[in-house]
């Protein structure tokens, strides 16, 4: 088994061939690049369902297991467990991978959008996996990434976490993998002072330009979600989760499916046509023209985030309904009226 180890990139193709030939016919390469494509999911992760290839692939099953079968024959050494899947026998790693230069210069964007989206620490993470990453290029797709380098930026428009926490999202992460508990501070918008909770997180997601943590929260004994920018101190702990949960998507849809406020507005046409992209932030499901409007339909998660929103266009729109929008969005423009010195 340690001789594959030996064999360069073209080789080890060649060697894989030279068992795979009395099988393939000369005529059906895409048959042998899935082979290899299978071979290179298996060593990415720890156990890969045979369901999973024939989908990825499109190909039946009996397809993936006839693909398997020749990888065997080829000396790969792959456990196979009824009613689970595939793995290969621990220890066993093939060389390096080569990359195309596409799929070299991706690495350019990703590298600029995790120093710019993630936390220090998870950044520091990151940028030694791909100094692993680039030194196993060829010539071209390292000169191809250099020439890129400087070619490329990104800039977050707001802060996205405390920058006195370096590590937030990475303790927030090793939370989740070994599912542990997290203390932490936290600041919400309407609260004066921040308060204390203890934590099970159960998934970290991106959404209208934050980041947030979704969880188990031991001060409302419900799941609630927060945004790392308002986190002010983070420690680990050695508590373990006191339930098992289903997953974030599962938990946000419930939630947000009881929570949900329907909105109706009408919007002049030529402001409508500027709002592809911030309507959908706020719940944004359908539109239809009436006249030299547009009605809008919503279904919000905040009544008080969508108004703050609707203000930014209010001079040419109207709500429809609900009638509880109408009155708040009235009462935040009494306040302001009060707070102006005219």
């Amino acid at each position: 088994m340690k001789k594959h180890k030996f064999y360069s990139w073209l080789n080890w193709k060649l060697y894989i061939w030279k068992y795979c030939k009395s099988i393939l016919r000369m005529d059906t390469l895409n048959r042998f690049d899935r082979i290899v494509a299978i071979l290179i999911q298996l060593q990415s992760k720890k156990i890969v369902r045979a369901q999973e290839l024939a989908d990825r692939f499109n190909v039946s099953l009996r397809t993936i297991y006839r693909d398997i079968r020749t990888l065997e024959s080829s000396g790969v050494p792959i456990v196979a467990e009824a009613g689970v899947g595939y793995s290969i026998m621990e220890g066993y790693r093939l060389p390096p991978i080569m990359f195309t230069k596409e799929e070299a210069g991706s690495f350019v964007a990703a590298e600029k959008l995790m120093q710019q989206y993630t936390d220090k620490s998870l950044g520091g993470h990151f940028e030694s996996a791909m100094l692993k990453v680039k030194s196993t290029l060829r010539s071209r797709e390292k000169e191809w990434i250099e020439t890129l380098e400087s070619q490329i930026s990104v800039s977050p428009t707001q802060s996205l976490f405390n920058i006195n926490i370096s590590n937030a999202l990475e303790l927030f992460i090793q939370s989740i993998a070994e599912k542990r508990q997290v203390f932490f501070k936290y600041h919400a918008l309407q609260q004066i002072k921040p308060n204390e909770r203890y934590l099970e997180p159960i998934g970290i997601f991106y959404e209208n330009n934050y980041w947030y943590i979704y969880g188990y929260c031991h001060l409302r004994n419900d799941y609630r979600q927060f945004r790392t920018d308002r986190v002010l101190e983070i420690k680990a702990t050695t508590l373990e989760f006191s339930r098992a949960h289903a997953s974030m998507d599962e938990l946000r849809l419930k939630r947000t499916e009881n929570e949900k406020v329907s909105i109706i507005i009408l919007v002049d046409n030529k402001v409508a046509r500027f709002m592809e992209n911030s309507k959908r932030h706020y719940g944004f499901i359908s539109q239809k023209p009436i006249g030299d409007k547009v009605e809008m339909t919503f279904l919000s998660e905040s009544s008080i985030g969508f108004v703050r929103w609707y203000l930014s266009f209010a001079d040419f729109a109207t709500i429809i309904e609900p009638l509880s929008l109408k009155k708040t969005l009235k009462d935040i423009i009494i306040e302001m009226n009060a707070k102006l010195d005219i």
